[in-house]
């Protein structure tokens, strides 16, 4: 954590020379800042640069509280706690207090009485930016308690009065005051509760119960829904959407690059323990875009980009087993770890009515479909005769999710011209694992290009001319 500044009073506050500016304005500034000098603002979000930022600048440098829409697994909540990068490092509150005051212009009791009592003496205390952030998952069972702020029976009985608003418990909005909130999945939330949000956004105030309290709030609202929450699920009532400054489409990664960036970035590869070449890598892209532009998909659902960061480690973690259970010492991923990613992500795919009981087998096509297109754009070009010319002389190759690559490469000899293949699937290492998985690669290939057959038996695979 970097240095907290110093000043520790309000006298020391003002002596510093430190300027009060609302949350919106250190977002514009800082925003507009970060735009001059051509800097990332909102760094991890992928394949949104010319689509979705552009529109999510403009509505922070407007001040607009928004909302973002889009199917599941695109980003969004990803995207809302980046906007707290925009705040600045370090900003000022009284000291203990509950909502955040800024010591030049206390709202609550507590800190106007503090304010009066300690006058230029104000303790003073720091809050970095990651603390300015509040985050509430809309549920069924959220109360108008749990966002504004209900009567705390505690100090009740502690012998204050019932009017005393130091009695008041404050909710998560209130004390997130000077900082973001986010309201999560946004048309779940009740219709009733999402009335007590009308106030924050057009008056910047909060009424809890009968009190009369008006606590002026200094607050970016973001929201996220399901576009078709807005008819299904629940939906957001109108007097609050007209109060949304903006809504912002998001969408899925576009291109077959951008999804295999994401993996990538979001895949826990390392933790898992084993490499994952390249090829499979684009595999999973294309699969993943595969499945969700199938008719036999349901499309109001959407494919999680959370499929391919699963399948990618659940393909990693295939290799990790085999290398545990055979004693190889570097697991390497290959084709016939691809398989049971099929029946492991069977469930985060929402299928049309029709194809009830054919999941799983078209979920194996698509799979199927993707090796080939990746075979196509990698090596489906290249000189592969000296790799036939091995079958043709009567060899068979024995592979499988429990088969060590050396037994694989064994099982096939030596291959004129594998260094090319594995040239053009980008594989400078030349390990007998990643040897392994480029020629299996190579020869699932062949066969999906109807050049060899292939044999499944118990969980074994044989490649024959």
């Amino acid at each position: 954590m970097p240095q907290i500044p110093e000043p520790r009073t309000l006298r020391d506050l003002r002596e510093s020379g430190h300027v009060h500016r609302t949350v919106k304005a250190e977002i514009r500034e800082n925003l507009l800042e970060r735009l001059r000098a051509g800097q990332p603002r909102f760094p991890g979000i992928v394949g949104f640069d010319e689509t979705v930022l552009p529109h999510l600048e403009t509505a922070l440098l407007a001040g607009h509280d928004l909302v973002l829409l889009g199917e599941r697994g695109q980003g969004k909540t990803r995207l809302i706690r980046t906007v707290t990068g925009l705040l600045d490092e370090w900003t000022p509150v009284v000291d203990g207090c509950e909502i955040n005051d800024h010591p030049y212009a206390p709202s609550c009791a507590r800190c106007r009485r503090l304010a009066e009592e300690a006058g230029e003496e104000l303790p003073v205390s720091w809050r970095h930016r990651d603390e300015r952030y509040g985050e509430k998952l809309a549920t069924p069972d959220t109360s108008v308690g749990d966002l504004i702020g209900d009567i705390d029976p505690i100090k009740i009985a502690e012998g204050r009065t019932l009017g005393d608003p130091e009695t008041v418990h404050y909710g998560l909005v209130p004390r997130s005051n000077r900082g973001v909130f986010s309201v999560n999945e946004l048309p779940d939330l009740a219709e009733r509760i999402q009335v007590s949000l009308l106030n924050v956004l057009e008056e910047r105030d909060i009424q809890v119960r009968g009190y009369n309290l008006r606590l002026p709030l200094d607050i970016l609202l973001i929201a996220s829904a399901n576009p078709e929450d807005y008819t299904n699920r629940g939906r957001i009532i109108t007097p609050l959407k007209d109060r949304f400054g903006a809504e912002i489409r998001t969408h899925y990664p576009l291109s077959v690059e951008t999804e295999l960036q994401l993996i990538r970035q979001e895949a826990a590869l390392d933790e898992v323990g084993a490499d994952l070449p390249d090829h499979l890598v684009e595999v999973i892209a294309r699969f993943t875009r595969l499945v969700r532009e199938s008719t036999a998909v349901d499309a109001r659902s959407g494919v999680s980009a959370r499929f391919s960061i699963a399948a990618a480690e659940t393909a990693a973690a295939s290799a990790v087993r085999r290398a545990a259970l055979t004693g190889e010492e570097r697991a390497v991923t290959r084709v016939a770890d691809l398989p049971g990613i099929v029946h492991s992500l069977r469930g985060k795919v929402e299928f049309e009515v029709s194809e009830e009981g054919r999941e799983t087998e078209v979920l194996a096509h698509l799979l199927r479909r993707a090796v080939a297109e990746t075979f196509r754009g990698t090596i489906g070009g290249h000189d592969l005769s000296p790799l036939l010319e091995r079958f043709s002389e009567g060899a068979q190759v024995e592979s499988g999710a429990m088969v060590p690559a050396a037994d694989l490469l064994r099982g096939i000899g030596p291959v004129p011209g594998l260094s090319k293949i594995m040239s053009g699937l980008g594989i400078g290492d030349e390990s007998p694992g990643h040897a392994a998985a480029a020629l299996e690669f190579a020869l699932e290939g062949l066969y999906l290009l109807r050049r060899l057959s292939k044999d499944e038996v118990d969980g074994t695979t044989v490649y024959r001319t």
